[in-house]
């Protein structure tokens, strides 16, 4: 019962606070715009909002490891991806980043509104055309010194069980000379299943990996970073999942 209640608090308190998170983040947009080309400020400012939403519901326990690395370096952040709860939890990075993500999360009502003021990437997957100019935008955020945040798998699992990665984010970071930094999220796919409207308790894992240099490598060599960076995403996924078991047997 007190899941249940604190479930719809939360979904209540995200609710209402989209309602002013939207117009404060076009608000920002226009009040920056002739100074922030990469659009920090709302972006930032959404990601706040998102992590906030990831601390509404008491029964997700973030547990938060690594550290993004030192200077003013852009990179191709890249992720496995569980639910769309790793959003929420990723945003807890104190570090804006540019999302390219799918062009149906854009046309959500309202809510899709607030990525683009953020100057977030849409991109329609069932088009190559639309492909392409997402990865050029994605490049010219790189050459401004912006980060700009991928998941190489395109979709979630069911289950948590990483997906093979596609290229486009690896050939990106050899195209644009910029390392590749690796994330891990593990627990999302428990607090918020896939094809389910509702959240569950569960424990949140987030860590960040050291970057993977693309120096030295040419455009024969995507496959080989993917099923680098993929291999050290996995790696660190197991442990991570040893380490949650041994804790629940010592419980």
């Amino acid at each position: 019962m007190l899941v249940k209640a604190a479930a719809a608090l939360a979904y209540l308190v995200t609710f209402l606070a989209i309602l002013v998170w939207v117009p404060l983040t076009a608000l920002l947009l226009v009040l920056t715009w002739p100074f922030d080309r990469n659009r920090t400020v709302p972006g930032r400012f959404l990601r706040l909002c998102a992590a906030f939403a990831s601390r509404s519901f008491p029964y997700w326990r973030i547990h938060m490891a690594g550290r993004w690395p030192e200077g003013r370096q852009a990179y191709v952040v890249v992720s496995n991806h569980q639910s769309m709860l790793d959003i929420f939890l990723i945003s807890n990075i104190p570090h804006e980043m540019k999302w390219v993500a799918k062009e149906e999360v854009f046309k959500v009502p309202y809510v899709g509104w607030a990525f683009r003021f953020s100057g977030d990437i849409p991109v329609d997957r069932k088009d190559a055309a639309s492909g392409s100019a997402a990865l050029a935008r994605a490049r010219r955020y790189l050459e401004r010194g912006m980060s700009v945040m991928m998941f190489p798998e395109g979709t979630r699992s069911r289950d948590g069980t990483m997906l093979p990665f596609k290229a486009a984010a690896f050939r990106l970071a050899i195209d644009a000379r910029v390392p590749v930094l690796p994330l891990v999220v593990n627990g999302s796919a428990d607090g918020f299943p896939k094809g389910s409207p509702w959240i569950r308790p569960a424990r949140l894992d987030l860590r960040i990996l050291e970057p993977v240099p693309v120096a030295g490598l040419g455009d024969d060599e995507v496959a080989k970073l993917r099923d680098e960076v993929r291999s050290r995403i996995e790696k660190a996924l197991a442990e991570i999942r040893g380490n949650v078991a041994h804790l629940d047997g010592a419980a």
